[in-house]
């Protein structure tokens, strides 16, 4: 966020609040029944119980070289809330130049003048390293984002962990964490070369006592009280959306008269105690 160096507004707080809790409320996000679940995440990672305490989906990579349906669900055909303006459509996710591509582009859709794009697992995990290598666009009024969420859609509390580019200024990326609805944990932290002129590395390592954020294997942010930890295990998302409304946060937005996209080239997630994965993988090189 870029309401000062590395503070952040009350006014951006309480648009965020309002902007999570209508995620809460106005989202349909996608449920599968207990039995179904657990047929669908087959056997959980083989990790030592003293390290999991929270039940993980198996570690995987993704370098998005075909669209994994068993994997991925599409948001399709409502919004997040009134805040948000742009209706999620599945005709923003496409694959092109080796990468997945969320777009947001005029088109209008329901009550709203724009279509976005978003995609979340169907599969929920715990302790790990979260990593994603992306590239954004630019513009006021855009927030391009890799994050991990839970909450009531899929009765469980609200915890979520973040990474959110307000593309207004592609120097920073704000890391943030929400545990049982209540956040207020947001740094700005700076991405040398922009979020926009290359593709970088997100990643964030969650464990029993720890949360720990990287931006091209450079630890940027770290949360150890207990207080402030997730307990929940969560899905993982991408999204790129725009905002009329949140200008205080993402800047006054205007239309850019043209298709406007986030790139993601790949995403992992390394359960605790497993071998990494890729030899650039940040969880090759961590504790």
């Amino acid at each position: 966020m870029s309401s000062g160096p590395k503070t952040t507004s009350t006014t951006a707080i309480d648009a965020m609040s309002f902007a999570r809790k209508t995620r809460q409320a106005g989202l349909r996000r996608l449920v599968l029944p207990s039995a179904l679940l657990l047929a669908a995440l087959g056997c959980l990672s083989a990790v030592p119980a003293h390290a999991q305490d929270i039940e993980t989906a198996p570690s995987f990579v993704d370098d998005f070289t075909s669209f994994n349906r068993e994997r991925w669900y599409v948001s399709d055909g409502w919004t997040n809330g009134s805040h948000q303006n742009c209706t999620w459509s599945k005709k923003q996710v496409s694959l092109s130049d080796g990468a997945l591509s969320l777009s947001f582009e005029k088109g209008k859709t329901k009550d709203r003048e724009f279509a976005c794009g978003e995609i979340q697992t169907k599969q929920r995990f715990g302790y790990g390293t979260y990593e994603a290598r992306m590239k954004t666009d630019t513009g006021p009024g855009f927030n391009a984002a890799f994050f991990s969420y839970i909450g009531p859609s899929d009765k469980q509390p609200w915890d979520e962990i973040d990474f959110e580019i307000l593309t207004k200024d592609t120097s920073k990326v704000q890391v943030n964490a929400y545990i049982a609805g209540k956040g207020k944990n947001e740094k700005l932290v700076d991405v040398p070369g922009g979020t926009d002129r290359a593709y970088n590395d997100y990643a964030f390592v969650w464990q029993k006592d720890s949360l720990r954020w990287y931006v091209n294997g450079q630890l940027v942010n770290t949360i150890t009280d207990p207080a402030k930890l997730p307990s929940h295990a969560q899905k993982i998302f991408f999204s790129l959306w725009g905002s009329d409304t949140m200008k205080s946060w993402m800047g006054a937005f205007a239309d850019p008269g043209r298709k406007v996209s986030l790139q993601v080239e790949r995403v992992a997630f390394t359960a605790l105690g497993q071998p990494c994965q890729f030899p650039e993988s940040l969880a090759c090189t961590i504790k």
